[in-house]
C-alpha cells in the first residue's frame, strides 16, 4: 500500500511540467497539473468498470475533508450506488429546487401580471415583495413553504405598524402560490390557512362630503382660490370630471376633442381605453386654457424646465388645501365618491352608466356587456346634468334634481 499523504507532503509538492499523482489510501489521490493546480480525485470501480470522481481542489478542500468525502462515497458504493451518478442526480435536484424557488416563481408571475397594471401599481407590488418577502423566502422551494413560515414574516411586517402592507403581501403571496399550482410547481396554497391570522385592517375611505350644502361651500372656495392659471383650471375640473388625479395630470391636448366634448384616455387601474364625456362647463375651462398651454404636450405642464412633464402629483392637492379645504374634509379622489353618492341617491340614472363614468370594472357577464356598451349617450347627458347641478349649488340658485333625461 502506498504511504499515506500528509499536509506537509502536499504543500511541498511542486509542478514539474508533467501531471503528477500523489496517492493516499482507498482510491484517493491528489493530481498535480503541469501548471501547479492540485485536484483531489477518487478512483473506484462500479459495475465492473473503473471510474474517477473529482472531490475539489487543494487547499480549498483539505486532506481531512477529502478523506471524509472518500468515506461518504465508499458508503454509497457499499450500498450499490454509483457516487458519480448520485452526484449528478443531486445536482439536478438542486437545479430543479432553484428553478422552482419562490423568487423565480414570484418574478415570473409578476412579469405576466404587470403587463395589465398601471406602472405605479406594478412598482408598489414588486417593491413590497423585494423589501418584505423575497429576502427571507426567495430561495425557498415554493412547494415547501408552510403557513407558519409565511406568517412569521408577515408578523414582522405587522410589528413595524404596517398592517395594510402585511395584508397586501399576504394577498400577493397567495396569487404567487396559485400561479405555482397552475404551472405544476406546487400542490397547495398555504395562504388559505392564514385567514384571520393577521390583525384586521379597516380600509380608510377617502375623505369626501355628500351633503349639498357642504358641496356648495367647497365649490365656492375652489372658485375663489388663488394660484397659477393651469393649476386652478385643473382644480376646477376635478369635481366636473370623474378622473383619478394621475389621469387628470396626464391629460394631453391630442386626447381631447373639444368640439365633440370628449376626452379619450387610458384608465390607470384597468389600462382600458375610456371616452369621458365633457360638459359645456369643462369644455369652457379647457378652451380658455388652450391659448396658454396648447403648444405643450400636456394640458397641465410642469413649471420651468419640467414643461415637458405634467404638473406634480401634489400640485392640485396643494391648491385644494390653499382653498381652505382640509384633508379631513375632502381629498381629490374623494370627489369621485361625492359624485357617486349624489348620482346614485338623488337621480334615476342607470347605475351601470354611473359606474362606467367612474371607470369602475364591473364583475362577471354584466361587466362584459356594460364595458362594451359604455352608455355614451346617457353619460353625456348625465355629465352635463351633473355640471349644471354643481353650478346651481355654487351660485345658490334653485337646484334642479339630476334626473335622467328621456331620449
Amino acid at each position: 500500500m502506498p504511504p499515506m499523504l500528509t499536509d506537509l507532503t502536499i504543500r511541498k509538492a511542486k509542478a514539474n511540467g508533467k501531471t503528477q499523482r500523489l496517492f493516499d489510501a482507498g482510491g484517493l489521490y491528489l493530481e498535480i497539473s503541469p501548471n501547479g493546480g492540485k485536484w483531489w480525485r477518487l478512483k473506484f470501480r462500479h459495475g465492473g468498470k473503473e471510474k474517477r470522481l473529482s472531490l475539489g481542489t487543494y487547499p480549498e478542500v483539505s486532506l481531512v475533508e477529502a478523506r471524509d468525502k472518500r468515506a461518504e462515497h465508499k458508503k454509497l458504493l457499499s450500498a450499490g450506488v454509483d457516487p458519480g451518478q448520485h452526484r449528478k442526480a443531486a445536482t439536478a435536484a438542486g437545479a430543479e429546487r432553484a428553478a422552482n424557488s419562490f423568487e423565480v416563481v414570484a418574478r415570473e408571475w409578476f412579469a405576466k401580471q404587470q403587463v395589465g397594471w398601471a406602472p405605479s401599481h406594478a412598482d408598489k407590488v414588486i417593491a413590497r415583495l423585494e423589501n418584505d418577502i423575497l429576502p427571507w423566502l426567495g430561495s425557498r422551494p415554493v412547494a415547501e413553504i408552510t403557513a407558519p413560515e409565511l406568517l412569521k414574516h408577515l408578523d414582522r411586517i405587522e410589528k413595524r405598524g404596517a398592517v395594510e402592507t402585511a395584508h397586501r403581501a399576504l394577498q400577493n403571496c397567495g396569487q404567487i402560490f396559485r400561479y405555482a399550482i397552475q404551472t405544476g410547481r406546487a400542490e397547495r396554497d398555504p395562504t388559505y390557512d392564514l385567514k384571520g391570522a393577521l390583525t384586521p385592517h379597516r380600509t380608510q375611505q377617502y375623505a369626501h362630503v355628500v351633503e349639498p350644502a357642504e358641496i356648495a361651500v367647497q365649490l365656492r372656495k375652489i372658485h375663489a382660490c388663488k394660484g397659477t392659471f393651469p393649476v386652478l383650471c385643473a382644480l376646477r375640473l376635478v369635481p366636473l370630471l370623474f378622473a383619478r388625479t394621475g389621469e387628470l395630470r396626464h391629460m394631453r391636448w391630442t386626447d381631447l376633442d373639444l368640439e365633440a366634448g370628449q376626452w379619450c384616455y387610458t384608465v390607470s387601474k384597468t389600462r382600458r381605453q375610456h371616452i369621458a364625456s365633457l360638459s359645456s362647463q369643462a369644455v369652457a375651462i379647457l378652451t380658455e386654457l388652450k391659448p396658454l398651454t396648447g403648444h405643450h404636450q400636456y394640458v397641465f405642464p410642469g413649471k420651468g424646465r419640467d414643461r415637458k412633464e405634467p404638473i406634480s402629483s401634489n400640485a392640485i392637492l396643494q391648491a385644494l388645501r390653499r382653498a381652505g379645504i382640509s384633508k379631513e374634509e375632502q381629498t381629490i379622489h374623494g370627489y369621485r365618491h361625492t359624485a357617486s353618492v349624489r348620482l346614485n341617491e338623488m337621480s334615476t340614472w342607470n347605475t351601470d352608466a354611473i359606474e362606467a363614468a367612474l371607470t369602475h370594472k364591473m364583475p362577471g357577464v354584466r361587466g362584459v356587456y356594460a364595458g362594451r356598451a359604455q352608455y355614451l349617450d346617457e353619460r353625456r347627458r348625465m355629465m352635463q346634468a351633473w355640471a349644471d347641478y354643481l353650478d346651481a349649488l355654487r351660485t345658490g340658485t334653485n337646484v334642479i334634481p339630476i334626473k335622467r333625461e328621456v331620449a
